[in-house]
């Protein structure tokens, strides 16, 4: 597999693009100061018994959140080893957050989770220290080995070895990268991840709280870090300053890989050189089409996101069973690499093609675990139901891709609907109903131009019936800077609405049809009726 990384660095972000074998897998971009990984000292502002969980003030914009179970207390005993992680689970469900904390006490916390939405982030006492190859907790004693290790003989090796490196006072975990590791390359990173520590404990002593103590490495050094494996053939940056920081890291976490980090110089932009940007154009989309004709739908939503999976095109050329089943096939590998390159966490809901044998959905089941097999993200996943619905839940530190680089509709606040013209018409009709004690004998109404056609409707029926109704005339402009759920209604006289029109030509406008007038779009066109009402199409003001 031709893995490579691809790093795009400007003044206000950095953008940071995984591919294998050509195909964009991973995106990341950081444009604020991140939040996870920091460590702060913070106040306690609410202890709630009722969710047995603390708000604390970390100087963010909106208060943590901080549950009983990420709490450890000083003077915490526990059985085995003496950590929290050995800690049992009745153990944990007898803890009451009122004996822990009160409100005022300051603690040092590390945010876990990032602020998402109207929520803020969550955050633990449990505080760890990512390195290269281990992870260093000052707060624990336990030590641990990473899962994805499967051999035997490896885990035990590695687990002397932590034994041996392990700090007095410090919970260690060897992380994957540990795998054939010497005892020396272990060591130093342990022994680097101190220094940190200590770091940390000294910016907190004198610094005043709510405030950040450690803040967690940069998206170049992060990935470095985290992602780079023995697997990556090339890292290619396009900035001078940050090609040479990537090689002192590089230097320090892993000195085989500075002879794969370049630098790219091109006069193209790196993202399109390496055929990225279109990829990236398409993050937003609902719909995502697959190579054979079928298509996915993703839908994001604050609680759950629901990814559904339709034939589309695909009519396949045997039989119907088969045709479903390649589609769910290669729905589960787009399904699994659309959920690394959006970063898409928390619970999620795909709904494969309803197959009717069991095989099938064995084999789609199996396949589809394989491909999440290969996310870093920790992912756990159901059986796939009668329904053909398939529930799994992927990690989440923060937010996706999607909503990071998106904003809420201003016309929608995020229903992703707005009122039809027609719902808008009505709710006009009600509203001048409402204003028939206003003095006057007209009305101006300004809405949009979906709107006006369904207010006016065809020649004219509609307002003429509405005008015959309230006994006054109507005065109908499109308005192109209103959204379509948007409108405003003005009383005054015939005589104050008519002068607003001066300036056209009144003959010619006589005979033009109004369905069509408006259907015009923006021009300096004014539709008068018998009834006495204009339609204005115009960019501005008449």
């Amino acid at each position: 597999m031709n893995r490579q990384i691809i790093v795009n660095v400007t003044p206000r972000e950095t953008r940071i693009a995984v591919t294998e074998d050509g195909l964009l897998m991973e995106f990341r971009i950081e444009r604020e100061e991140r939040v996870v990984g920091g460590i702060y000292k913070g106040i306690v502002q609410n202890v709630l018994p009722g969710m047995d969980a603390a708000f604390v003030d970390i100087g963010l914009e909106r208060n943590a959140f901080l549950y009983v179970a990420d709490i450890l207390p000083d003077d915490e005993t526990s059985n085995g080893d003496g950590s929290p992680a050995s800690l049992k689970r009745s153990d944990l469900r007898r803890r009451k957050i009122k004996d822990l904390l009160r409100p005022g006490q300051e603690m040092m916390v590390q945010v876990i989770k990032g602020p998402r939405g109207t929520k803020g982030s969550r955050v633990s006492s449990r505080i760890a220290l990512p390195g290269r190859s281990v992870v260093l907790m000052p707060t624990g004693n336990h030590l641990g080995v990473s899962r994805k290790i499967e051999s035997r003989t490896e885990r035990e090796r590695l687990r002397k070895i932590g034994e041996k490196i392990r700090p007095d006072g410090f919970g260690l975990i060897m992380r994957t990268e540990c795998e054939g590791r010497t005892d020396e390359d272990l060591r130093s990173d342990v022994e680097y991840l101190e220094v940190e520590w200590a770091k940390v404990v000294k910016a907190a002593k004198r610094t005043r709280a709510p405030a950040l103590v450690y803040r967690d490495e940069s998206l170049l050094y992060r990935t470095l870090r985290d992602i780079v494996t023995e697997d990556v053939q090339k890292i290619i940056i396009d900035d001078p300053d940050e090609f040479e920081k990537a090689h002192a890291v590089a230097e320090q976490v892993m000195p085989d890989l500075q002879e794969r980090i370049f630098l790219y110089d091109g006069e193209v932009p790196i993202f399109d050189q390496y055929n990225i940007e279109k990829d990236l154009e398409r993050l937003i989309l609902q719909k995502v089409w697959l190579r054979s004709g079928a298509y996915l739908v993703i839908d994001e939503m604050e609680a759950v996101t629901a990814i559904d999976i339709n034939t589309g095109k695909l009519v396949g050329t045997t039989n119907l069973a088969d045709t479903i089943l390649a589609a769910n096939m290669e729905a589960a590998d787009e399904v699994g690499r659309q959920l690394r390159l959006r970063d898409i966490g928390g619970i999620i809901v795909v709904d494969f093609i309803d197959m009717t044998s069991a095989s099938d959905k064995k084999k789609v089941l199996t396949h589809f675990q394989n491909v999440l097999s290969r996310d870093r993200a920790r992912t756990r996943i159901g059986r796939i139901s009668s329904l053909g619905l398939v529930e799994l839940t992927r990690k989440r530190t923060g937010e996706s891709v999607t909503e990071s680089i998106t904003s809420s509709c201003p016309t929608c606040t995020g229903r992703g609907r707005v009122p039809s013209s027609q719902t808008v018409s009505l709710w006009v009709e009600r509203d001048l109903r409402r204003e028939l004690a206003q003095a006057g004998n007209a009305f101006l109404v300004e809405c949009s131009q979906a709107v006006c056609e369904a207010i006016i409707g065809p020649d004219g029926e509609n307002v003429e019936e509405l005008e015959h109704s309230l006994r006054r005339a109507l005065f109908i402009r499109s308005n192109p800077t209103l959204g379509q759920d948007e409108y405003t209604i003005a009383s005054g006289t015939i005589e104050d609405f008519e002068r607003k029109a001066m300036g056209y030509r009144r003959a010619q406008v006589l005979e033009c049809n109004v369905r069509e007038s408006v259907l015009q779009g923006p021009s300096k066109a004014v539709g008068w009726t018998d009834s006495g009402y204009f339609i204005e199409l115009v960019d501005g003001e008449p």
